[in-house]
């Protein structure tokens, strides 16, 4: 689920595991200027990163449990790109978890300046990582070029790097091409993969947007401006 702020942007949600209210307090206050909110996980950490979307974690990396919850997570088939950071009291803790790809160190005591400053370097990984995974709902026309022929069909979501659409017309597994009629935006011609499919009446598919084809980059700025990215 996307979760925005009040001002109506779309905010980055950094999972805060076995940490206090206090220091969370704190850290809510270090990384919400950056459109990154800190949310609290209550009860087993590991289910809930099994189940649950986050752009970023924070743990403390001598926590007991840091090796399993740092195991879930990057085992987890969504969070595993997820930005981690580990608070450590000394440069050996901040290297015992080192195999799991801890992307930034906060040390602990902990200091406003020095947060601020670690979040403001790794604030384009998080939100990197949030466009990757948000999906627009949206209901628009769109053309699909096929082997078998050319269809009409109806978007569902859209995301940065594909989308799913409707249509009462079957199509075939591979490449297409599609013709999309997005609000704001010209029509636009790029290359897709279908992935899955699901059957019925009105099939859906979801489909992969081509890595080299350009007009990608239009329709991911057609989410940050939609969704108000910060």
């Amino acid at each position: 689920m996307i979760s925005t702020a009040p001002s109506g942007k779309i905010v980055a949600k950094t999972a805060s595991v076995h940490i206090d209210p206090t220091c969370n307090a704190f850290l809510h206050a270090c990384f919400r200027p950056f459109g990154i909110h800190i949310v609290p996980v209550a009860g087993d950490p590991v289910a809930t990163l099994s189940r649950q979307k986050f752009e970023g974690c924070v743990l403390r990396l001598y926590d007991p449990e840091a090796e399993r919850i740092l195991h879930a997570a990057r085992s987890s088939s969504s969070n595993r790109p997820m930005v981690i950071y580990g608070i450590a009291r000394s440069a050996k803790e901040a290297l015992c978890c080192s195999s799991y790809g801890i992307n930034a160190i906060l040390d602990e005591p902990l200091d406003r300046t020095s947060v601020v400053k670690v979040v403001r370097s790794t604030q384009r990984l998080v939100m990197n990582e949030l466009r990757r995974y948000a999906r627009v709902p949206v209901k628009s026309q769109a053309m699909v070029e096929a082997s078998t022929g050319s269809i009409m069909a109806t978007t569902v979501e859209v995301s940065a790097g594909g989308l799913s659409l409707r249509s009462t017309h079957a199509l075939s597994s591979g490449e297409v091409r599609l013709t999309l009629a997005l609000p704001r935006l010209p029509r636009l011609n790029l290359r897709a993969f279908i992935c899955w499919q699901r059957p019925g009446i009105e099939k859906v598919y979801g489909m992969r947007f081509d890595a080299t084809d350009p007009s990608r980059f239009r329709i991911r700025s057609w989410i940050d401006q939609h969704l108000e990215i910060v």
